[in-house]
């Protein structure tokens, strides 16, 4: 395994032996405290364990000022998922007010923010006008997705293909069904995000410089 910096990402590349896809899971995303005797080595990075893919980066997006871990991101070549993991109280349903809330936030923005009902119930298909690097408009799909677990709250961000293809990106809702949440024990206000960590078998790698 090894780490990367580039900009403000941090990338973790894993190699990972070819295998045949997994079943779809009939339930998911998991409980750290629920997860089956699998023999599948899990990157464990504190909060959120996920389960390497062949063909995916696993990033790390970083906050330059604070060197705080932001969001776990898994890119392929057609799209990408970002993860974010929050505290949430017993029995809580975050996702129906923060739904709201974002969508709210993408109309202030300029974008449009519309329900639909999917695989993990009720999620935001969303449209945000970007500026491209040569200054251009362009407009960026996105597919936000909330789940609701045991104390805490896991949202999902499709990015690229997944996004547009609704009806195509099974692939991509079995990689949110694997993944697992670790609440811990210690006392964070619901809606406080979970801390992410690098693995301890990761190395920093520096970028090349030509």
């Amino acid at each position: 395994m090894k780490f990367r910096r580039k900009s403000s990402d941090q990338d973790l590349t894993s190699e990972v032996p070819g295998a045949d896809e997994a079943e779809e899971q009939a339930r998911g995303p998991l409980d750290a405290e629920d997860l089956p005797d699998d023999g599948i080595e899990r990157v464990d990075l504190g909060s959120l364990l996920i389960e390497p893919e062949p063909g995916r980066e696993l990033r790390l997006q970083v906050d330059e000022q604070s060197g705080e871990v932001q969001a776990v991101v898994l890119a392929g070549p057609d799209g990408a998922l970002e993860l974010r993991a929050f505290a949430a109280p017993r029995n809580g349903d975050l996702w129906s007010d923060s739904k709201r809330q974002m969508a709210a936030e993408i109309s202030q923005r300029g974008g449009t923010a519309t329900e639909r009902e999917g695989r993990f119930g009720t999620e935001l298909v969303c449209q945000m006008p970007v500026s491209r690097p040569d200054g251009t408009a362009a407009t960026q799909p996105s597919r936000i997705i909330g789940i609701n677990g045991p104390r805490w709250f896991l949202r999902a961000n499709l990015l690229g293909r997944p996004a547009m293809d609704l009806e195509g990106s099974g692939e991509w809702e079995d990689t949110i069904a694997k993944v697992a949440v670790r609440r811990g024990e210690g006392a964070v206000p619901p809606g406080e995000p979970l801390p992410v960590v690098l693995p301890e078998n990761a190395r920093r790698v520096d970028p090349p410089t030509a």
